[in-house]
């Protein structure tokens, strides 16, 4: 994986996974590109890129979809010809209201907008840097050596496993992209660009909450171990951090 892109960066899981990928000898990448949405806000991702001086701080606000394709020229400029091996959209939002006499119709847009729109509208933006990492590496199986959308998602999403309601919100915003997922790995088959969802399971962050039972590092390594080793075949695929399969 020589460049890989990472939503929300400034703490949590995405802060996690760029500490995981730089600690990491075997999957540090040449270019690690880490996005937040106030960089005044992220004293510790920048602390790490002044040790790690692969490590892109680039700003962002998700949720400013006009930003999105002068945001695309950043990221060619510093990936270049390589393209862009990975993108992790990994930036997410939950909302305290759970029940549905509790819910809300703006939590329910703006779960919609961050967790379902955002990794669409990137992932069409980062497009050609995607292709043309793929291309570059035209020799290797489809993969995240090649080309790989990983979109962050969360069992909360799965309908099958919804055993116990509420969290219109969330759930429904993951669920829709799940669904985008599935059809991102359909209709970039044929440009041999790999797109999966991703569980990182319950961990204890900000969104996660203290009673979580995973800490941010066994998630993240988890991830970046099913990441690293992802096959063709599972291509379009539910996962979570342990490489078990998740039902739709």
């Amino acid at each position: 994986m020589k460049s890989v892109l990472i939503t929300g960066c400034n703490r949590g899981l995405g802060l996690g996974l760029v500490k995981c990928f730089v600690r990491n000898h075997l999957e540090t990448p040449k270019f690690l590109l880490a996005t937040v949405r106030n960089v005044d806000k992220a004293e510790e991702l920048k602390s790490l890129a002044r040790e790690h001086s692969n490590i892109h701080i680039l700003e962002i606000d998700l949720t400013n979809f006009n930003e999105y394709d002068t945001f695309a020229k950043k990221v060619e400029e510093i990936v270049k010809d390589d393209g862009l091996n990975v993108l992790f959209n990994s930036a997410g939002f939950s909302p305290k209201s759970t029940r549905l006499p509790a819910t809300k119709m703006t939590d329910l847009l703006d779960c919609f907008n961050i967790n379902s729109v955002a990794p669409v509208m990137l992932t069409k933006a980062l497009l050609p840097l995607l292709k043309r990492a793929s291309i570059a590496n035209s020799a290797l199986p489809l993969g995240p050596r090649k080309a790989c959308v990983v979109n962050m998602s969360s069992v909360l999403g799965s309908i099958a496993s919804n055993d116990s309601g509420g969290l219109y919100a969330y759930r429904m915003s993951k669920a829709a992209l799940n669904m985008a997922t599935k059809s991102m790995s359909l209709d970039l088959r044929d440009d041999k660009i790999m797109a999966v969802c991703l569980h990182p399971g319950w961990v204890r962050t900000d969104m996660g909450g203290s009673k979580a039972p995973l800490d941010v590092d066994t998630s993240t390594k988890g991830m970046l171990k099913v990441v690293s080793e992802l096959k063709p075949d599972q291509n379009g695929k539910f996962l979570q951090f342990d490489g078990k399969e998740i039902e739709w």
